[in-house]
């Protein structure tokens, strides 16, 4: 562990090269921080955090930056609970009050406002239909033999099946089977057919047999998540290295790239993965900072940004936490 003055001596030098972007000198940091030592004292301290790994500096350059090593000690022991200021807050409250939109719009505007509010490239990733409930089912008959399931869903999608049909089945079997398929199914998610078919076993009759063949169309697999990937340009800015540009406006175009990330990520419970952490070498000076969106309790999906390693890890983090906790909430409103 470091001592408190090491420490300190760190926080500050990641702050300072947070707000720019400039290497940091011993002198400058003896000065600015009043730390009641010589510049001597706080040089070798820095010589020391750099040995260990925190720090290192450019060639040509005197000051120090910090390593993925520093940023993470930071980000895990020193980042201060951000708040975002007033206008800010406002800017999140006034766009969710006014977010009625489809799901895909509401996600697309959800990825914009994180690149309004902090500069950096966004992710958000919205519920799959996995999940969406169930908000109308139908029954249509197409022809003598094939009828339709259309089933529309709180995200706005809409899963039609084609079930082919004997002659024998009956236009009021049809709307006997519709009313039963609509008891089952209003209002809960997807990933309940199984059940549902379980309990529609329990009678047996023609409209039951129908609905249990509807039910079974419905019984597979859904991955279809939504996700939007927003904020390339202001990524461009971020970096003045030519081919880091290039590798990271690359890598984000490849949209899939983005959201494997994500996943492993979550799959390895980290919200904030510094650099090479991600196990993505073209955004290894990147950071990616991610949190949940919760409705109803469940986690439906994630938003994050990410920005070059120098990221405001306090502004991001709370930037995050906020339209990850508004989003949710409008999800749980719909």
């Amino acid at each position: 562990m470091l001592d408190d003055r090491k420490t300190a001596i760190l926080r500050a030098i990641v702050e300072e090269y947070i707000a720019t972007a400039s290497p940091v000198g011993s002198s400058h940091i003896a000065k600015s921080y009043e730390f009641a030592v010589s510049s001597a004292t706080v040089r070798n301290d820095m010589a020391a955090l750099e040995r260990e790994g925190f720090l290192t500096h450019p060639h040509t350059s005197a000051g120090r930056i910090p390593t993925d090593k520093g940023y993470r000690f930071f980000v895990d022991n020193l980042v201060p609970n951000g708040t975002l200021g007033s206008l800010e807050q406002a800017k999140v409250g006034s766009f969710f009050e006014s977010a009625h939109f489809r799901l895909e719009e509401t996600l697309q505007r959800t990825s914009m406002l994180l690149t309004q509010l902090t500069n950096y490239a966004s992710v958000v990733i919205g519920p799959t239909v996995e999940i969406a409930t169930v908000k109308s089912l139908q029954l249509v008959r197409l022809s003598s033999h094939h009828i339709t399931v259309v089933v529309v869903l709180s995200n706005g999608a809409v899963e039609n099946e084609q079930i082919e049909v004997g002659l024998d089945i009956s236009d009021e079997e049809i709307s006997l089977a519709t009313s039963k398929l609509q008891n089952l199914m209003m209002n809960t998610p997807l990933r309940d057919v199984p059940k549902h078919r379980l309990v529609n076993r329990k009678t047996s009759d023609a409209a039951t047999e129908l609905s249990h063949r509807v039910l079974e169309a419905l019984d597979r697999t859904r991955n279809d998540e939504t996700f939007f990937v927003g904020g390339a340009a202001q990524m461009a800015e971020a970096f003045d290295a030519v081919e880091i540009v290039r590798n990271v406006l690359h890598t984000l175009e490849q949209q899939y790239v983005v959201v494997t990330l994500v996943r492993d990520m979550l799959n390895r419970g980290l919200s904030v993965a510094i650099g090479a952490e991600h196990g993505v070498e073209p955004l290894s000076a990147c950071s990616v900072v991610l949190a949940p969106v919760m409705a109803d309790g469940e986690s439906v999906g994630t938003v994050g940004v990410l920005g070059p390693t120098r990221m405001n890890y306090p502004q991001a983090l709370a930037t995050v936490e906020l339209v990850s906790d508004r989003l949710g909430r409008r999800l749980t409103e719909n």
